[in-house]
């Protein structure tokens, strides 16, 4: 992978990640319930008794998520440049279908190893973790898709 192509997947999958994170905050906001997976992640790191401070597990929950993110973007990267999807809405859509199991599947293994139950209406978590990676993986889309109109044009009036 190279420079362009790791940065291009950073940003995007920044972007992505805070999308996402947007909506988790909305929809735990409007609700009343902790939604938001990275104050989730730093209190499973506080159930796992791990000896660093409360700061710094969430600074680790946040890095974390954003880290999750970018492996998701960087496999959504490798599907749509083996040419197994085209970068478009239906694809977006399958991703984000997908992304979305694999994070539901991924916090009851989670909550299951760590023993760790917050009081979060599990069926309600999970159907708008759903829908929050439906949102990730529309965003990491677009801005793929962007990107590549970007690269494509710059290529056509620049040589470096």
């Amino acid at each position: 992978m190279d420079l362009y192509i790791f940065v291009q997947l950073v940003l995007i999958s920044g972007a992505a990640t805070s999308a996402m994170t947007w909506f988790s905050y909305f929809m735990s906001k409007n609700y009343r319930k902790l939604y938001r997976d990275p104050v989730l992640l730093s209190s499973v790191l506080v159930q796992m008794n791990i000896n660093i401070t409360t700061e710094t597990k969430n600074n680790l929950g946040w890095f974390l998520h954003f880290v999750i993110g970018f492996l998701f973007v960087a496999a959504y990267h490798i599907i749509w440049a083996e040419d197994i999807l085209a970068v478009s809405a239906l694809s977006a859509l399958i991703l984000g279908v997908i992304s979305g199991i694999i994070g539901i599947i991924s916090w009851i293994l989670i909550f299951k190893i760590t023993h760790y139950h917050p009081s979060i209406g599990f069926r309600d978590y999970y159907i708008q973790l759903f829908f929050a990676h439906i949102i990730f993986a529309a965003v990491a889309t677009a801005l793929y898709f962007l990107t590549l109109i970007m690269l494509i044009v710059t290529k056509a009036f620049f040589t470096v």
